[in-house]
């Protein structure tokens, strides 16, 4: 399988909602990151995915396009398109991931994505006021991030 059909594979598998098809195209010791989960190494990368893909009870859009991959390294555009909360606000979200390649899997892969314009989206108002702030970012890598460690603990 060449790099670009790896790539492809993930976000088939995403757009299908079938995780095992997603981790299979990860190494082991992955390191993902991104603005709202920080850094996920190996498992905890794994079970984040797991974690987004059960907790959908409605329909979720993946699409991508744009993939392009040599031996060592790839990137791919992404967009995901969900209602969020409560109050199921709309979010469109375009996220630009960067991957290297490591014996035939995917090492690390880094999602980069306007955080302002997705709290924008998903938390209305209070998003607009502070979603541009360091302030905001960790406090949803907190929230993000004890919803991770609750999943992986059966909480």
């Amino acid at each position: 399988m060449t790099n670009i059909e790896l790539i492809e594979k993930f976000y088939t598998s995403f757009a299908e909602g079938n995780v095992k098809g997603m981790t299979e195209c990860y190494d082991k010791k992955v390191t993902f990151q991104d603005p709202a989960f920080g850094t996920l190494k190996g498992e905890r990368a794994y079970k984040m995915w797991e974690m987004l893909l059960s907790g959908k009870t409605e329909a979720v859009k993946i699409s991508f396009n744009k993939i392009e991959a040599n031996i060592e390294s790839g990137r791919a555009n992404w967009i995901a398109e969900y209602r969020y909360g409560k109050k199921k606000r709309k979010v469109i979200n375009n996220v630009l991931a960067n991957f290297k390649f490591k014996d035939g899997k995917i090492i690390v892969h880094k999602d980069t994505f306007n955080l302002w314009k997705w709290t924008r989206q998903a938390m209305g108002p209070i998003g607009l006021l502070l979603g541009w702030t360091p302030f905001m970012k960790n406090k949803i890598q907190l929230t993000t991030n004890k919803k991770l460690d609750d999943f992986i603990n059966g909480n």
